[in-house]
Protein backbone atom coordinates (compact mmCIF):
# COMPACT_ATOMS: atom_id res chain seq x y z
CA UNK A 1 0.00 0.00 0.00
CA UNK A 2 2.37 2.42 0.98
CA UNK A 3 4.64 1.91 -2.49
CA UNK A 4 1.76 1.94 -4.32
CA UNK A 5 0.91 5.82 -2.50
CA UNK A 6 4.47 6.48 -3.16
CA UNK A 7 4.13 5.46 -6.83
CA UNK A 8 1.37 7.40 -7.20
CA UNK A 9 2.43 11.05 -5.55
CA UNK A 10 5.51 10.37 -7.94
CA UNK A 11 3.22 10.36 -10.88
CA UNK A 12 0.98 12.91 -9.76
CA UNK A 13 4.23 15.03 -9.56
CA UNK A 14 5.39 13.98 -12.82
CA UNK A 15 2.47 15.01 -14.44
CA UNK A 16 2.22 18.57 -13.44
CA UNK A 17 6.14 19.17 -14.03
CA UNK A 18 4.78 17.62 -17.68
CA UNK A 19 2.26 20.03 -17.83
CA UNK A 20 4.48 23.56 -17.74
CA UNK A 21 7.27 22.11 -19.60
CA UNK A 22 4.90 21.35 -22.71
CA UNK A 23 3.73 25.11 -22.02
CA UNK A 24 6.87 26.75 -21.92
CA UNK A 25 8.55 24.55 -24.41
CA UNK A 26 5.79 25.74 -27.23
CA UNK A 27 7.42 29.42 -27.58
CA UNK A 28 10.96 28.58 -26.00
CA UNK A 29 11.90 25.56 -29.21
CA UNK A 30 11.07 27.95 -31.79
CA UNK A 31 12.94 30.50 -30.20
CA UNK A 32 16.04 28.67 -29.76
CA UNK A 33 16.22 27.15 -33.02
CA UNK A 34 16.36 31.02 -34.30
CA UNK A 35 18.90 31.86 -31.38
CA UNK A 36 21.39 29.18 -33.32
CA UNK A 37 19.95 30.01 -36.85
CA UNK A 38 19.52 33.51 -37.20
CA UNK A 39 22.34 34.89 -34.10
CA UNK A 40 24.78 31.86 -34.37
CA UNK A 41 24.38 30.94 -30.54
CA UNK A 42 25.94 34.50 -29.98
CA UNK A 43 23.39 35.94 -27.68
CA UNK A 44 22.59 34.95 -24.09
CA UNK A 45 19.85 31.72 -24.22
CA UNK A 46 18.51 32.95 -21.04
CA UNK A 47 16.80 36.05 -22.99
CA UNK A 48 14.85 33.63 -25.02
CA UNK A 49 13.96 31.44 -21.88
CA UNK A 50 12.56 34.37 -20.26
CA UNK A 51 10.47 35.27 -23.18
CA UNK A 52 9.03 31.93 -22.79
CA UNK A 53 8.18 32.13 -19.79
CA UNK A 54 6.66 35.79 -19.37
CA UNK A 55 4.48 34.23 -22.54
CA UNK A 56 3.38 31.29 -20.62
CA UNK A 57 2.67 33.38 -17.55
CA UNK A 58 1.03 35.80 -19.71
CA UNK A 59 -1.25 33.44 -20.57
CA UNK A 60 -2.27 32.18 -17.46
CA UNK A 61 -3.30 36.00 -16.92
CA UNK A 62 -0.16 37.11 -14.60
CA UNK A 63 0.94 40.51 -14.57
CA UNK A 64 4.14 41.19 -15.96
CA UNK A 65 5.79 44.99 -15.92
CA UNK A 66 7.93 45.50 -19.45
CA UNK A 67 9.94 47.88 -21.26
CA UNK A 68 10.01 48.09 -24.64
CA UNK A 69 13.69 49.19 -26.28
CA UNK A 70 13.54 51.51 -28.98
CA UNK A 71 13.95 49.19 -31.64
CA UNK A 72 11.05 46.61 -31.18
CA UNK A 73 8.66 50.01 -29.95
CA UNK A 74 9.36 51.70 -33.83
CA UNK A 75 8.80 48.27 -35.39
CA UNK A 76 5.64 47.64 -33.82
CA UNK A 77 4.65 51.04 -34.35
CA UNK A 78 3.70 51.30 -30.20
CA UNK A 79 4.71 55.01 -29.21
CA UNK A 80 5.52 55.47 -25.81
CA UNK A 81 7.03 52.37 -25.19
CA UNK A 82 10.50 53.72 -23.30
CA UNK A 83 7.45 54.04 -20.05
CA UNK A 84 7.04 50.83 -17.87
CA UNK A 85 3.52 49.46 -18.71
CA UNK A 86 2.23 46.54 -17.11
CA UNK A 87 0.75 43.94 -19.27
CA UNK A 88 -2.85 42.61 -18.09
CA UNK A 89 -3.60 41.13 -20.87
CA UNK A 90 -3.53 37.12 -21.30
CA UNK A 91 -3.11 34.90 -24.32
CA UNK A 92 -5.68 32.38 -23.37
CA UNK A 93 -4.24 29.82 -25.97
CA UNK A 94 -2.15 28.94 -23.03
CA UNK A 95 -4.79 29.09 -20.12
CA UNK A 96 -6.77 26.69 -22.64
CA UNK A 97 -3.95 24.22 -23.29
CA UNK A 98 -3.56 24.15 -19.36
CA UNK A 99 -7.06 22.96 -18.98
CA UNK A 100 -7.16 20.50 -21.39
CA UNK A 101 -3.77 19.08 -20.74
CA UNK A 102 -4.82 19.21 -16.59
CA UNK A 103 -7.67 17.57 -18.01
CA UNK A 104 -5.95 14.35 -19.10
CA UNK A 105 -3.50 14.41 -16.12
CA UNK A 106 -6.90 14.23 -13.76
CA UNK A 107 -8.20 11.61 -15.64
CA UNK A 108 -4.90 9.38 -15.29
CA UNK A 109 -4.47 10.42 -11.65
CA UNK A 110 -8.07 8.95 -10.94
CA UNK A 111 -7.34 5.66 -12.66
CA UNK A 112 -4.47 4.87 -9.92
CA UNK A 113 -7.37 4.94 -7.47
CA UNK A 114 -5.64 7.67 -5.14
CA UNK A 115 -7.13 10.83 -6.41
CA UNK A 116 -7.15 12.85 -3.33
CA UNK A 117 -3.37 12.10 -3.03
CA UNK A 118 -2.56 12.38 -6.43
CA UNK A 119 -4.31 15.95 -6.98
CA UNK A 120 -2.78 17.29 -3.96
CA UNK A 121 1.07 16.58 -5.07
CA UNK A 122 0.24 17.26 -8.61
CA UNK A 123 -1.45 20.83 -7.15
CA UNK A 124 1.36 21.55 -4.96
CA UNK A 125 4.33 20.40 -7.57
CA UNK A 126 2.90 22.74 -9.97
CA UNK A 127 2.54 25.81 -7.61
CA UNK A 128 6.22 25.71 -6.75
CA UNK A 129 7.50 25.10 -10.57
CA UNK A 130 5.55 27.70 -11.35
CA UNK A 131 6.61 29.89 -8.44
CA UNK A 132 10.65 28.81 -9.65
CA UNK A 133 10.59 29.66 -13.12
CA UNK A 134 8.37 33.18 -12.41
CA UNK A 135 11.39 33.71 -10.44
CA UNK A 136 14.36 32.54 -13.28
CA UNK A 137 11.96 34.65 -15.83
CA UNK A 138 12.21 38.15 -13.36
CA UNK A 139 14.43 40.82 -15.06
CA UNK A 140 14.19 44.97 -15.05
CA UNK A 141 13.28 44.84 -19.01
CA UNK A 142 10.25 42.10 -18.27
CA UNK A 143 9.25 41.69 -14.61
CA UNK A 144 6.03 39.03 -14.13
CA UNK A 145 4.02 39.16 -10.45
CA UNK A 146 5.89 36.59 -8.16
CA UNK A 147 2.81 35.92 -6.24
CA UNK A 148 0.22 35.57 -9.47
CA UNK A 149 3.30 33.54 -11.20
CA UNK A 150 2.77 31.08 -8.33
CA UNK A 151 -1.15 31.28 -8.06
CA UNK A 152 -2.77 31.95 -11.51
CA UNK A 153 -1.43 28.77 -13.40
CA UNK A 154 -1.79 26.76 -10.56
CA UNK A 155 -6.04 27.96 -10.46
CA UNK A 156 -5.69 27.09 -14.03
CA UNK A 157 -4.56 23.72 -13.94
CA UNK A 158 -6.85 23.27 -10.85
CA UNK A 159 -9.69 23.72 -13.23
CA UNK A 160 -8.58 20.92 -15.71
CA UNK A 161 -7.27 18.77 -13.20
CA UNK A 162 -11.07 18.84 -11.86
CA UNK A 163 -12.91 18.32 -15.35
CA UNK A 164 -10.20 15.19 -15.68
CA UNK A 165 -11.32 13.81 -12.07
CA UNK A 166 -14.86 14.29 -13.12
CA UNK A 167 -14.11 13.02 -16.38
CA UNK A 168 -13.30 9.54 -14.48
CA UNK A 169 -15.49 6.56 -14.01
CA UNK A 170 -16.17 5.65 -10.63
CA UNK A 171 -16.30 9.16 -9.26
CA UNK A 172 -19.16 9.63 -6.98
CA UNK A 173 -18.24 11.95 -4.18
CA UNK A 174 -17.06 15.08 -6.74
CA UNK A 175 -18.47 18.00 -6.14
CA UNK A 176 -20.48 18.28 -9.31
CA UNK A 177 -21.74 14.73 -8.65
CA UNK A 178 -23.20 15.89 -5.00
CA UNK A 179 -24.95 18.89 -6.52
CA UNK A 180 -26.37 16.59 -9.37
CA UNK A 181 -27.44 14.55 -5.89
CA UNK A 182 -29.19 17.79 -4.06
CA UNK A 183 -30.62 19.21 -7.28
CA UNK A 184 -32.33 15.65 -7.89
CA UNK A 185 -33.94 16.03 -4.13
CA UNK A 186 -35.66 19.37 -4.69
CA UNK A 187 -38.86 19.66 -6.11
CA UNK A 188 -39.59 18.76 -10.11
CA UNK A 189 -40.95 22.39 -10.65
CA UNK A 190 -37.61 24.44 -9.25
CA UNK A 191 -35.20 21.78 -10.56
CA UNK A 192 -36.88 21.64 -14.18
CA UNK A 193 -36.35 25.63 -14.27
CA UNK A 194 -32.72 25.36 -12.51
CA UNK A 195 -31.62 22.51 -14.95
CA UNK A 196 -32.92 23.92 -17.77
CA UNK A 197 -31.85 27.45 -17.50
CA UNK A 198 -28.08 26.32 -16.85
CA UNK A 199 -28.42 23.74 -20.06
CA UNK A 200 -29.78 26.28 -22.17
CA UNK A 201 -27.61 29.04 -21.07
CA UNK A 202 -24.52 27.19 -21.46
CA UNK A 203 -25.66 25.80 -24.96
CA UNK A 204 -26.09 29.59 -26.05
CA UNK A 205 -23.43 30.92 -24.73
CA UNK A 206 -21.67 28.16 -26.80
CA UNK A 207 -23.34 28.48 -29.64
CA UNK A 208 -22.15 32.27 -29.62
CA UNK A 209 -18.51 31.11 -29.64
CA UNK A 210 -18.80 29.12 -32.24
CA UNK A 211 -20.44 31.16 -34.67
CA UNK A 212 -17.41 33.78 -33.83
CA UNK A 213 -15.08 31.39 -34.43
CA UNK A 214 -16.59 30.57 -37.97
CA UNK A 215 -17.01 34.59 -38.31
CA UNK A 216 -13.33 35.07 -37.16
CA UNK A 217 -12.15 32.47 -39.96
CA UNK A 218 -13.53 33.63 -42.79
CA UNK A 219 -12.27 37.26 -42.09
CA UNK A 220 -9.05 36.05 -42.01
CA UNK A 221 -9.36 34.47 -44.71
CA UNK A 222 -11.01 37.68 -46.83
CA UNK A 223 -8.02 39.59 -45.63
CA UNK A 224 -5.35 37.51 -45.95
CA UNK A 225 -3.63 40.09 -48.36
CA UNK A 226 -3.67 42.59 -45.85
CA UNK A 227 -2.27 40.10 -43.82
CA UNK A 228 0.19 39.05 -45.55
CA UNK A 229 1.51 43.18 -45.90
CA UNK A 230 1.93 43.52 -42.26
CA UNK A 231 4.13 40.30 -42.05
CA UNK A 232 5.92 41.71 -45.15
CA UNK A 233 6.34 45.02 -43.13
CA UNK A 234 7.50 43.36 -40.07
CA UNK A 235 11.09 42.62 -42.23
CA UNK A 236 11.06 39.13 -39.81
CA UNK A 237 12.87 36.33 -41.39
CA UNK A 238 11.18 32.65 -41.81
CA UNK A 239 11.89 31.61 -38.05
CA UNK A 240 10.76 35.19 -37.02
CA UNK A 241 7.68 35.30 -38.80
CA UNK A 242 6.85 31.42 -37.29
CA UNK A 243 7.65 33.15 -33.72
CA UNK A 244 5.19 35.69 -34.26
CA UNK A 245 3.01 33.27 -35.53
CA UNK A 246 3.10 31.07 -32.69
CA UNK A 247 2.28 34.79 -30.63
CA UNK A 248 -0.95 35.36 -32.74
CA UNK A 249 -1.99 31.56 -32.12
CA UNK A 250 -1.94 32.29 -28.43
CA UNK A 251 -4.42 34.58 -29.11
CA UNK A 252 -7.00 33.26 -30.99
CA UNK A 253 -9.21 32.36 -28.79
CA UNK A 254 -9.20 36.38 -27.63
CA UNK A 255 -9.87 37.64 -31.08
CA UNK A 256 -12.70 35.13 -31.20
CA UNK A 257 -14.15 36.15 -27.76
CA UNK A 258 -13.81 39.78 -28.95
CA UNK A 259 -15.65 38.55 -31.91
CA UNK A 260 -18.32 36.84 -29.69
CA UNK A 261 -18.87 40.17 -28.03
CA UNK A 262 -19.21 42.03 -31.38
CA UNK A 263 -21.90 39.51 -32.61
CA UNK A 264 -23.69 40.43 -29.13
CA UNK A 265 -23.75 44.20 -29.94
CA UNK A 266 -21.32 46.11 -27.42
CA UNK A 267 -18.10 45.01 -29.81
CA UNK A 268 -14.77 45.96 -28.43
CA UNK A 269 -11.95 48.50 -28.24
CA UNK A 270 -8.32 48.12 -29.19
CA UNK A 271 -7.11 50.73 -27.50
CA UNK A 272 -8.51 54.07 -25.61
CA UNK A 273 -11.25 56.10 -27.75
CA UNK A 274 -11.48 52.84 -30.38
CA UNK A 275 -14.65 50.93 -31.10
CA UNK A 276 -15.45 47.84 -33.12
CA UNK A 277 -19.21 47.21 -32.99
CA UNK A 278 -21.53 45.87 -36.22
CA UNK A 279 -22.73 49.87 -36.78
CA UNK A 280 -19.48 50.70 -37.53
CA UNK A 281 -15.03 50.67 -36.95
CA UNK A 282 -13.44 53.34 -35.30
CA UNK A 283 -9.88 52.77 -35.14
CA UNK A 284 -6.85 55.09 -33.82
CA UNK A 285 -2.78 53.90 -34.61
CA UNK A 286 -2.73 50.27 -33.76
CA UNK A 287 0.75 48.14 -33.42
CA UNK A 288 1.49 46.16 -37.17
CA UNK A 289 0.38 42.98 -36.00
CA UNK A 290 -0.84 40.72 -39.00
CA UNK A 291 -3.73 39.30 -37.54
CA UNK A 292 -5.21 42.76 -36.92
CA UNK A 293 -5.16 43.12 -40.99
CA UNK A 294 -8.58 41.11 -40.68
CA UNK A 295 -10.33 43.89 -38.72
CA UNK A 296 -13.57 45.63 -40.27
CA UNK A 297 -13.06 48.81 -41.41
CA UNK A 298 -15.43 51.69 -41.48
CA UNK A 299 -19.42 51.36 -41.70
CA UNK A 300 -20.48 47.98 -42.54
CA UNK A 301 -23.71 47.89 -44.51
CA UNK A 302 -25.21 44.58 -43.14
CA UNK A 303 -23.00 44.79 -40.03
CA UNK A 304 -26.22 44.31 -38.28
CA UNK A 305 -27.20 41.03 -39.51
CA UNK A 306 -24.24 40.05 -36.88
CA UNK A 307 -27.37 41.17 -34.34
CA UNK A 308 -29.52 38.16 -35.50
CA UNK A 309 -26.94 35.35 -34.13
CA UNK A 310 -27.49 35.67 -30.24
CA UNK A 311 -31.39 36.10 -31.33
CA UNK A 312 -31.59 32.86 -33.50
CA UNK A 313 -29.32 30.83 -30.87
CA UNK A 314 -31.39 31.83 -27.87
CA UNK A 315 -34.61 31.08 -29.87
CA UNK A 316 -33.04 27.18 -30.87
CA UNK A 317 -32.16 26.84 -27.23
CA UNK A 318 -35.35 27.27 -25.94
CA UNK A 319 -37.61 25.43 -29.12
CA UNK A 320 -35.05 22.43 -28.28
CA UNK A 321 -36.07 22.39 -24.21
CA UNK A 322 -39.51 23.05 -24.50
CA UNK A 323 -40.85 19.32 -25.60
CA UNK A 324 -39.39 18.21 -22.31
CA UNK A 325 -40.90 21.39 -20.33
CA UNK A 326 -43.94 21.76 -22.12
CA UNK A 327 -46.33 19.40 -19.83
CA UNK A 328 -44.51 19.90 -16.49
CA UNK A 329 -44.46 23.69 -16.08
CA UNK A 330 -46.69 26.20 -16.35
CA UNK A 331 -46.75 29.44 -18.58
CA UNK A 332 -45.37 31.87 -16.13
CA UNK A 333 -42.36 28.85 -15.42
CA UNK A 334 -41.72 28.46 -19.37
CA UNK A 335 -41.25 32.66 -18.90
CA UNK A 336 -38.93 32.58 -15.93
CA UNK A 337 -36.53 29.28 -17.52
CA UNK A 338 -36.61 31.80 -20.27
CA UNK A 339 -34.99 34.54 -18.03
CA UNK A 340 -33.09 31.89 -16.26
CA UNK A 341 -31.43 30.83 -19.82
CA UNK A 342 -30.79 34.37 -20.67
CA UNK A 343 -29.09 35.16 -17.10
CA UNK A 344 -26.46 31.57 -17.64
CA UNK A 345 -25.95 32.53 -20.88
CA UNK A 346 -24.60 36.74 -20.27
CA UNK A 347 -22.85 35.81 -17.33
CA UNK A 348 -20.85 33.18 -19.52
CA UNK A 349 -20.22 35.81 -22.29
CA UNK A 350 -19.50 38.03 -19.57
CA UNK A 351 -16.59 36.12 -17.80
CA UNK A 352 -15.42 35.12 -21.12
CA UNK A 353 -15.06 39.17 -22.16
CA UNK A 354 -13.32 40.21 -18.70
CA UNK A 355 -10.96 37.07 -19.46
CA UNK A 356 -9.77 38.37 -22.71
CA UNK A 357 -9.43 41.90 -21.85
CA UNK A 358 -6.56 43.77 -20.29
CA UNK A 359 -3.85 45.94 -21.18
CA UNK A 360 -1.84 45.09 -24.25
CA UNK A 361 1.15 47.92 -24.16
CA UNK A 362 1.45 51.53 -23.65
CA UNK A 363 -0.40 54.75 -23.87
CA UNK A 364 -3.58 53.89 -25.99
CA UNK A 365 -3.34 49.95 -25.60
CA UNK A 366 -3.73 49.90 -21.79
CA UNK A 367 -7.44 49.32 -23.03
CA UNK A 368 -7.90 46.45 -24.96
CA UNK A 369 -11.18 44.06 -25.26
CA UNK A 370 -14.93 43.98 -24.78
CA UNK A 371 -16.33 45.59 -21.29
CA UNK A 372 -17.42 42.46 -19.69
CA UNK A 373 -20.67 44.10 -18.06
CA UNK A 374 -22.22 45.61 -21.28
CA UNK A 375 -21.66 42.43 -22.82
CA UNK A 376 -23.07 40.37 -20.14
CA UNK A 377 -26.12 42.75 -19.78
CA UNK A 378 -26.80 42.65 -23.43
CA UNK A 379 -26.24 39.07 -23.58
CA UNK A 380 -28.86 38.28 -21.08
CA UNK A 381 -31.29 40.26 -22.46
CA UNK A 382 -31.10 38.84 -26.07
CA UNK A 383 -30.71 35.56 -25.23
CA UNK A 384 -33.77 35.74 -22.49
CA UNK A 385 -36.19 37.04 -24.85
CA UNK A 386 -35.66 34.98 -27.90
CA UNK A 387 -35.87 31.81 -25.25
CA UNK A 388 -38.96 32.81 -23.89
CA UNK A 389 -39.85 33.48 -27.67
CA UNK A 390 -38.79 30.03 -28.69
CA UNK A 391 -40.06 28.15 -25.65
CA UNK A 392 -43.42 29.66 -26.19
CA UNK A 393 -43.58 29.29 -29.83
CA UNK A 394 -42.43 25.50 -29.55
CA UNK A 395 -45.21 24.64 -27.12
CA UNK A 396 -47.54 25.95 -29.15
CA UNK A 397 -46.81 24.50 -32.06
CA UNK A 398 -46.17 20.79 -29.57
CA UNK A 399 -49.79 21.42 -28.15
CA UNK A 400 -51.50 21.52 -31.60
CA UNK A 401 -49.84 18.47 -32.62
CA UNK A 402 -51.58 15.09 -32.29
CA UNK A 403 -50.50 12.92 -29.76
CA UNK A 404 -48.59 9.66 -30.38
CA UNK A 405 -50.19 6.54 -29.39
CA UNK A 406 -47.85 5.08 -26.86
CA UNK A 407 -47.42 1.09 -26.27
Amino acid sequence: MGLTRRLTALFAAFEAVLVVAIGIAIPLAPLTILWGAQYGFAADWTIFWRASVDFWLLGHGVDITVVLDPATAAALSLPGASTPVTLTIAALGFALLTVLLGARAGIRIAETGYLRLGSAVSLAVFAAVSCAVTLSARHPSASPSLWQGTVLPTVVFAIGLAIGALRADGIRDAPAGRFAQWLDARPPRPRLIVSASLRGGVASAAGIVAAASVLTAVNIAASYARIITLYEGLHTEVLGGIAVTLAQLAFVPNVVIFAASWLVGPGFALGEGSSVTPIGTQLGPIPAIPILGALPSGHLALGFLGLLVPVVVGFLAGALLAPGLREQLATLDLIVTGIGIGIVGGVTLGVLAWASAGAAGPGRLAQVGANPWAVGAAAALELAAAAIVGILSARGRLAREPRSPRR
